[in-house]
């Protein structure tokens, strides 16, 4: 397999990488759940990670990640650095190519932005999310998750429920749940579905019509407040009366085994219930610790220097 610099989508992946990341996160997995926390294969090397838009498990799981292969994790500070006193983006990546790092972490607002970076550095750069565009680990932890319950993910079922228009976890999810053999399903509020979707795509506007579907997954979205410049729907009460994870429909779930996943920050009382939490097929602890062991699986999978797959 040649070597890939950088780590920017789903969609530009071959099945044998996605297969390639997802079997080495495995033993990365196994090895942190023993005793042994630490191993090799980046010392020496350095992770930057960098930041434009808040974020606790993403940022903190690939710091994480590389501090268990040993790599030395630094984190850049947008906030306390010169970009705000106007310096451009570029300028920056200029500043932080003289350092010498080796892998640099990206997540930014503007879709696009990671492609940029990579394109005007010899560092591996990885996609943490932006805009609405891609959120490729996101989407190869959840891949990951669902192959442990779900093992063979042909012909299994995943409805993804919510704010499907603002999300890059909807995008980059729903492409490798399909690319491994998955049937995905949108249900969300008219004015939270995208108007372009993939023909193979089911959508639904009832969790009635979504249950008769018989999903194998259910997988929660968090409405994307900070990225709506006006109001999708009428209060978080309505939204969670029709399209959250209630009691009553956790009851169905729960009935007819169906596994939870989220990625997570969860807004309780908005898209799942308080009890949603404890319920006892849920994944979202699961993709948090996954996410470490499929970090460190690209991570070592990446090659800094690389030349730029086209």
């Amino acid at each position: 397999m040649t070597p890939r610099k950088d780590l920017l989508d789903i969609a530009s992946l071959s099945n044998e990488e996605i297969e390639f990341v997802l079997a080495n996160a495995a033993p990365f997995k196994d090895l942190f759940r023993r005793s042994v926390k630490k191993v090799p294969p980046l010392r020496g090397r350095t992770v930057l990670t960098l930041f434009y838009e808040p974020s606790t498990r993403t940022r903190s799981s690939f710091e994480v990640a590389a501090s268990r292969l040993s790599a030395d994790v630094t984190h850049f500070d947008v906030e306390f650095s010169s970009v705000v006193k106007g310096e451009s983006i570029l300028d920056t990546v200029e500043t932080l190519e003289a350092m010498q790092l080796d892998y640099i972490v990206v997540r930014h607002k503007q879709a696009g932005i990671p492609n940029l970076i990579a394109r005007n550095t010899a560092a591996s750069v990885i996609n943490a999310g932006d805009g609405w565009h891609a959120h490729p680990t996101q989407a190869l932890l959840d891949a990951f998750t669902a192959r442990e319950v779900l093992e063979d993910l042909r012909g299994r079922r995943a409805l993804i429920v919510g704010d499907i228009q603002h999300s890059r976890v909807a995008r980059s999810t729903s492409l490798i749940f399909r690319r491994l053999g998955m049937e995905v399903a949108y249900l969300a509020p008219g004015s939270l579905m995208p108007r372009q979707i993939p023909d193979e795509i089911t959508t639904f506007g009832n969790w009635q019509d979504a249950f008769d579907w018989k999903p194998d997954i259910v997988y929660l979205l968090r409405v994307q407040s900070e990225r709506l410049d006006e109001p999708f729907f009428p209060s978080a009460t309505e939204y969670h009366n029709n399209f959250g994870l209630t009691d009553a429909r956790l009851k169905v779930l729960n009935d007819r085994k169906l596994w939870l996943m989220h990625p997570g920050p969860v807004n309780r009382g908005v898209e799942i219930t308080d009890a949603g939490m404890n319920y006892e097929r849920s994944l979202i602890n699961q993709q948090v610790e996954n996410g470490i062991a499929v970090r460190m699986s690209v991570l070592y999978w990446l090659r800094p220097g690389a030349a730029p797959v086209a």
